[in-house]
Parts: C-alpha cells; sequence; structure tokens
C-alpha cells in the first residue's frame, strides 16, 4: 500500500476496459499496523502497549498522526486531496484519543473486565490503519475521474450491534461492484470482535468473509514479491521460481511455518466455498501469479517450495515413565492448550517427545509448567527447514534431501513427516537455516532429474 501508485496503475488502472466488478479489501501503509499495535516479528511495543501498561500514550498518538499527514503529503502527486485526507485521518485520530480516554477511566474504575477493555482498545487502534489507507485510495479514484466508493466496515461511529458477516451484508447490500470501485477496510467491525480471533490476521479475514459472502469468481491478493520455490533473499533471485499451481493443503503447510500466502482461517471458507485463491505480484502484472485451488494435484512428483523459519524452538520431554503408558502425551498438550501454544511439528521415541514450537511462545511460565510435571525438559533455539509440495510422494526423495544436507555437513535433529507426503521437515541447528534451505532447493527444485 506504501507504493499505492504503482499498484493503481498495474492493478486497479491496468485495464481501462475491465476496471470495475472488482472489490478491494486493503491494509494499512507499511508499518503503520505494527506502531498501533506492536512489531509483528519482533514483537517491539506500539501504542497499544503503552496503553496497556497505562502509560501516557497521547504523544504517541501525535507523532501517528504527523506520520500518516505525512503519507498524505506524499500521494498529492497521484491525485489525494491532501487536505480533504489529513481532516478525515485527524477527526479519527481525535476521536480514538477521546476513546481511550473513557476506556482508561472505565478501567481505573475496577468495576469492569480488564481484558474486554483493553480488546475493544486493540480494536480500535487497529481500526484506523485501514481507515486512513482506504479512504485515501477512494479518493486518489475518484480524483481522477472514477467512480469509487470509500467502503468503512470500521463501524466508526455505529452503536448497532451487528456481527462481522451483518456488516459486510448490510454495507454491500446497497453497492453495485459494476458502476463503481469499491474499496473496502480491511479491519472490520463486529460484535464477535474480529481480533479475539484472528488478531493481526485480520485483514485477510475479512477479504475472505467479503469474497464468499458476494460468491465472488476469484479471490485475487497483491503481494509485492511472487510465491517462489524458495527465499529470493536466501537462496538467490536467479535461482527461484514462481509456483504456477497448487493447493490449499500446501498453502496451510506455508501458513503453519510462517510463510504465509494466506491466514489458514481465512483460507478455509474459501475452500470449503470452491473460490479460487490467485496470489499475484503487484509490481509484475503480466505474470498469472500461483493459483491455489481444493483438487489441484502437481501432474508429476516434485517439490514446489522449499521454506522453513529460524524463530523456533525444540522443547523437549524426556520422562522414562512414558515408554507403554496409554495416553502420556495427553498431559503434554492439556499444559500446552492451558498456556495457548500449538506445536509445528512433534518426534516421539519410547521415553522422549520433541515439540517445535515458535519461540515468541516458549514463555518461562510454560517451561515452569511441564518441568513440574515431567523429569526432564530442555528446550533449545533450533530452526526448521521444509520440502513441500502437492505430489512428493516419490521413492528416494527423503534420502536426496537428507544426503543433501549430510553433502552440506548439516546434522538433522528429528523428522517429521505425514503418510499423506505433502511436508518434509527438518529440525537443525540455527546456524544452519540459510545454508540447509539452499542445500535443500538445489537437490529438490533445480537439479533436472527429480
Amino acid at each position: 500500500m506504501s507504493r499505492f501508485g504503482e499498484v493503481m496503475e498495474n492493478v486497479m488502472l491496468r485495464d481501462p476496459a475491465d476496471i470495475y466488478n472488482r472489490i478491494y479489501v486493503v491494509s494499512a501503509y507499511s508499518g503503520i499496523t505494527n506502531e498501533l499495535l506492536e512489531h509483528k516479528k519482533t514483537g517491539q511495543p506500539g501504542i497499544y502497549q503503552t496503553f496497556e501498561q497505562d502509560k501516557e500514550y497521547q504523544p504517541a498518538m501525535i507523532s501517528l498522526q504527523n506520520r500518516l499527514c505525512a503519507i498524505n503529503r506524499s500521494f498529492a502527486a497521484f491525485g489525494l486531496d491532501v487536505a480533504t485526507a489529513d481532516h478525515f485521518i485527524c477527526e479519527r485520530i481525535a476521536f480514538a484519543v477521546d476513546l481511550l480516554k473513557s476506556m482508561d477511566t472505565v478501567l481505573s474504575s475496577g468495576y469492569v473486565h480488564r481484558n474486554e477493555v483493553l480488546l475493544a482498545a486493540r480494536e480500535l487502534l487497529a481500526s484506523l490503519g485501514e481507515m486512513h489507507s482506504a479512504f485515501n485510495s477512494a479518493n486518489i479514484l475518484q480524483n481522477r475521474g472514477y467512480d469509487a466508493t470509500f467502503v468503512d466496515l470500521s463501524g466508526w461511529g455505529d452503536r448497532r450491534e451487528r456481527t462481522i458477516d451483518e456488516r459486510i451484508r448490510d454495507t454491500f447490500a446497497g453497492l453495485d461492484p459494476a458502476t463503481t470501485i469499491c474499496v473496502a477496510t480491511g479491519y472490520t467491525k463486529g460484535t464477535e470482535g474480529i481480533m479475539r480471533e484472528f488478531d493481526r490476521g485480520y485483514s485477510e479475514v475479512t477479504f475472505s468473509k467479503i469474497a464468499v459472502l458476494l460468491n465472488a469468481a476469484e479471490a485475487v491478493i497483491h503481494k509485492e514479491y511472487h510465491l517462489c520455490s524458495g527465499d529470493p533473499e536466501i537462496i538467490g533471485a536467479d535461482r527461484v521460481h514462481p509456483i504456477c499451481n497448487t493447493n490449499f493443503d500446501v498453502a496451510d503447510q506455508l501458513a503453519d511455518v510462517g510463510m504465509e500466502a494466506i491466514h489458514p482461517k481465512a483460507s478455509k471458507p474459501l475452500e470449503t466455498a470452491g473460490i479460487a485463491i490467485r496470489v499475484m505480484n503487484a509490481f509484475d502484472p503480466s505474470h498469472s501469479g500461483t493459483l491455489i485451488t481444493k483438487d489441484y494435484i502437481c501432474p508429476r512428483s516434485k517439490t514446489e517450495v522449499i521454506t522453513g523459519s529460524n524463530t523456533v524452538i525444540n522443547l523437549e520431554v524426556h520422562d522414562t515413565r512414558m515408554v507403554g503408558e496409554v495416553g502420556f502425551d495427553m498431559r503434554i498438550m492439556q499444559i500446552l492448550e492451558a498456556h495457548k501454544v500449538s506445536y509445528i511439528n512433534k518426534a516421539t521415541n519410547a521415553n522422549t517427545i520433541d515439540m517445535i514450537i515458535y519461540e515468541k511462545d516458549c514463555s518461562p511460565e510454560l517451561a515452569r509448567d511441564m518441568a513440574e510435571h515431567f523429569e526432564v525438559v530442555t528446550t533449545e533455539p533450533v530452526a526448521i527447514v521444509c520440502a513441500i509440495g502437492s505430489n512428493i510422494a516419490k521413492p528416494g526423495i527423503l534420502a536426496r534431501a537428507t544426503l543433501a544436507l549430510a553433502k552440506s555437513k548439516i546434522n538433522i535433529l528429528t523428522v517429521s513427516q505425514t503418510a499423506r507426503q505433502t511436508n518434509m521437515q527438518f529440525t537443525i541447528h540455527r546456524e544452519h537455516f540459510v545454508e540447509a534451505q539452499r542445500a535443500l532447493h538445489q537437490a529438490l527444485c533445480e537439479d533436472e532429474s527429480e
């Protein structure tokens, strides 16, 4: 969204004969949601944490307002009415500050449940980023002579209680995408709270719900890169290639290790409704992108993508009482559930269970709780690398992968693969994360003899 000028020309206005019958669901400009909530990758606190910790948040809101107005000025050359855009977002920020003050007063009374008020504050703050970018986008299109509509799903100033689905239906009931370009906020206000379940994935949830409720022909996700056979910054841009077709199973595998084509909870409704997802590079509009469908299976056995994560922990439980005891691992799962932690993969033997979880989820409280129930509990920072594809069921492929890692002198700590054979996962020492991906990509994606 921060390169909206290019997005407008490459996507929205690329074909003058085919501009309408499109609904655009936009996210905030780059870095804005991080500033409002917290940095998605590093966890660096944003305005929300400042409010949560009862610190002075108003200076941060003023700083945010200045930044958003600076963004507005940067879009003047594309047709944005800067004065109108400034008035819009400054009014919203002023009102948000007043609401936060009221919430602060309510919290200090001690008469309400703290978590509910904090969740409302988080929702309020999150909505500002998408309101800003969606309003600007519609305004630019209008000033360039197109019929465009700012579709505000934030429920700003609306006291009526409506679910997310109801708000989407009611808002679009009076709109005709055939005659106006609809630019909708990625945030949708609803009684259930879109962030309660989806948190930072809320824009994709709005995108998914609109597609399903309006029976879209296709759901297109525009990113700043292609969905490729590997990370170009790790493997090399000259060695990776775009994936042209894959299925929802592969998309789920990618999301599980942090390489999201789309949030899993947003993709499920699309998959159920039979709506295909197309992931496109907004800056390479001539390429057809990656088409994700329910039933696609690659006609020949091959690895489609190499990926992984170096922000994971190996949580190991070693207990001599484990051998032969039915349901022993259920006790581990109950502790993970209590701490709201999901594991990525699990490897077991007679008396040891290794679980790979994200580092951010491995709290001291979790480790302490585990240690109180089992003989030996250890944690080790590691990395996982994965070979994923819709059809990797081929004799010898696991041997080729392990041989490639062995030739690079990379020791494999654990291996995980189900009989469905869509994802081979290797746990390795973290320092080998980059080298392991390069080795696997060379062996499984570049070798024509595969």
